[in-house]
């Protein structure tokens, strides 16, 4: 389980971002984070993903305390959380079949078993006949993918994806989410911040709703406008 107890977030002598924010993330749970630009999910997704510690306030990581958890621990708890970027981050020189294997090479994985899953995964998301290119020569849709396929290709305990169908049509879209859904139901706990509503009507998870630095929780099912 992931928990923010009265958790509060600025950054130098600035303005809180984020104010007293309490919600806990069961395991296997699905959370959208939807708000208006401006509202703080950039802030708290990088909380998330233990790219900043908060200011103030409890923040619990799988039965660790992240204020008293030893700075050599933190990686650990990363390996354990795959991240979708906005801005894709993939490495230049890697190509697709590369930047997707890399999180399983750095568990030791066998060379088979990479060569398996990536190839499956990649086929999955549309990507069979690019597995070989470089990230210069791909459309922002197929980055896109590329940055979702490696995030979720060792089946992380969290999933935290920033608008993770911002650069991909309908379709694929749909495809997408069944793929977090699917991997939502094996047990990953899974945070995806978006602004396309047709996606939160669609698997009716629970919704995180940031407005102004505060956060809500609407049950799965509750009409929700996600903000612009």
């Amino acid at each position: 389980m992931i928990s923010f107890e009265n958790v509060g977030m600025r950054y130098g002598m600035g303005n809180e971002i984020l104010t007293d924010v309490s919600f806990a993330l069961e395991r296997r749970s699905f959370h959208f984070l939807v708000g208006p630009s401006g509202a703080g999910k950039t802030t708290l997704l990088k909380l998330l993903y233990l790219a900043h510690r908060p200011s103030r306030g409890l923040v619990n990581f799988f039965g660790k305390d992240l204020a008293t958890l030893e700075r050599d621990a933190l990686p650990r708890i990363r390996r354990r959380i795959g991240v979708v970027f906005q801005d894709f981050r993939l490495f230049d020189h890697l190509t697709a079949f590369e930047n997707v294997a890399l999180p399983l090479r750095l568990q030791g994985a066998k060379k088979a078993q990479v060569a398996d899953h990536v190839e499956e995964l990649l086929s999955w998301v549309g990507l069979d006949d690019r597995m070989h290119a470089r990230p210069a020569t791909l459309s922002g849709g197929e980055k896109q993918r590329v940055a979702i396929a490696r995030a979720i290709i060792n089946k992380p305990d969290l999933l935290v994806a920033d608008e993770p169908t911002g650069n991909v049509d309908a379709e694929m879209s749909k495809r997408l989410m069944h793929l977090f859904v699917a991997l939502n139901k094996e047990g990953t706990t899974t945070v995806v911040a978006t602004h396309d509503e047709s996606l939160v009507r669609t698997v009716g998870a629970p919704v995180l709703r940031l407005d102004k630095g505060h956060i809500e929780l609407h049950p799965g099912g509750t009409p929700i406008d996600p903000g612009v």
